[in-house]
């Protein structure tokens, strides 16, 4: 492969792998939880142009995704109702336009600081405007929200996109421009400068570069991909809800960046497909997926600050000197005990749970095919014992780890 081309390589794999998982995954499930990914990616990598890129962090991020989305469930219904010709591909057009435009309006004020300052007016703009979502009816309409019928616009080729396969296709076409349009942005003058910004805004301003303008041209370009998310969300579920706006969602892809690993352009990726995983999947066999994914933000953050790609780009050193498989047997050797403890800890969690909130004489519960009685302290000693075992086996494991990895990133001969 040509020099040239092997920038291109990353992209062409990308665009291959979202044509062909219809074809794996063709249950009308799995593809709205693909949709319900695609857009997430989006939003997160739009919030990651503020946090990860301009060093903004914002409380209120789901304000631009959800009037897009509102927008665009307007547009649904004109289209229906008022004979408005507007083909359904070029929707998240106008939900990016919509999203931008509030961008703009908000970031002539939030953008003078960054900071704590910046966080706190998001926030409060956040705020303001799901509270306005219950009030102002005509828009948002109020509680019950605003619905709409993406079937009822023209074809486009023959396509009513009447099928989950066709909303899918549609959203991963958007995900690629915006993926390759956000990709190119981070390396303008204009993205090269907002992590200038974000690094040291004085020296910024010594160059003769404005922050407060770096920081609005970030701020205007995440709201126009976040509204293009929002209206994919309003063309996926056909509904839009003060939910899409609240402070809840703000926080999930805050989540999502940090949980992904915000110094990275594909750490969104990687954490927006974690997180609607165990958000849809895991949700189907527990009740406290939540705690779980709580648990999980908390280790990364304490111990993963760089987030999961974080993790994966430090074996980075380790490959490019030869040295990746002296991990191989300390990772096998801490990768049973490991796998023991967390399914130790779930273990404990779920006998708790179940003891403490299921009905009146249920004390039966099954959990990894095994069933037994919640109440009786048995499987909970088990589930503890089993959990110091691993911790036991850990620690033991620990030292010899730590000298294959000093190992592993020694740059010299063998040590």
């Amino acid at each position: 492969m040509s020099d040239a081309l092997r920038p291109l390589a990353p992209w062409g794999v990308a665009a291959l792998v979202l044509a062909v998982l219809p074809f794996i995954f063709a249950s009308g499930a799995a593809l709205t939880v693909m949709n319900q990914m695609a857009i997430t990616i989006i939003f997160a990598l739009a919030y990651n142009m503020l946090l990860g890129q301009g060093g903004m962090l914002s409380f209120g991020h789901a304000v631009y995704m959800g009037l897009g989305g509102f927008f665009c469930v307007h547009l649904m219904n004109w289209v229906e109702y008022d004979n408005l010709w507007l083909p359904l591909p070029l929707l998240p057009l106008f939900g990016g336009l919509f999203g931008l435009f509030f961008a703009m309006i908000v970031g002539t004020f939030s953008t003078r600081r960054a900071g704590t300052v910046f966080a706190m007016i998001s926030l409060g703009v956040g705020e303001l405007i799901a509270a306005c979502s219950i009030i102002v009816v005509a828009f948002f309409g109020g509680e019950e929200g605003v619905s709409g019928d993406r079937t009822m616009g023209p074809t486009v080729f023959g396509l009513d996109f009447a099928s989950q396969q066709e909303v899918y296709y549609l959203s991963a076409i958007w995900l690629m421009i915006s993926a390759a349009a956000m990709y190119l942005y981070s390396r303008t003058p204009a993205g090269r400068m907002a992590n200038a910004v974000r690094d040291n805004e004085e020296r910024a301003e010594f160059l003769g570069y404005s922050q407060r303008k770096v920081r609005f041209m970030s701020f205007c370009a995440s709201g126009f991909f976040a509204g293009i998310a929002g209206a994919l969300f309003a063309i996926n579920f056909e509904i839009l809800t003060e939910e899409n706006l609240n402070l809840a969602t703000s926080g999930s892809v805050l989540l999502i960046t940090f949980l992904g690993g915000a110094g990275f352009f594909i750490g969104p990726i990687i954490g927006a497909i974690v997180f609607t995983l165990l958000q849809t999947v895991l949700s189907l066999y527990t009740e406290i997926w939540q705690l779980y994914l709580g648990i999980l933000f908390v280790a990364t953050v304490m111990f993963f600050p760089s987030g999961l790609t974080g993790l994966i780009a430090i074996h980075f050193r380790p490959y490019h000197l030869g040295k990746i498989s002296v991990l191989t047997k300390p990772y096998a050797l801490i990768a049973l005990p490991a796998l023991g403890l967390a399914l130790a800890s779930a273990s404990v969690l779920e006998i708790a749970f179940h003891a403490r909130h299921a009905a009146l004489g249920d004390e039966q519960m099954s959990l990894f095919g095994l069933s037994f009685n919640s109440h009786h302290p048995l499987p909970l000693i088990a589930a503890l014992a089993l959990g110091a075992l691993c911790i036991w086996l850990l620690r033991r494991q620990l030292p010899s780890f730590r000298e294959a990895w000093d190992e592993a990133n020694y740059a010299g001969g063998p040590s």
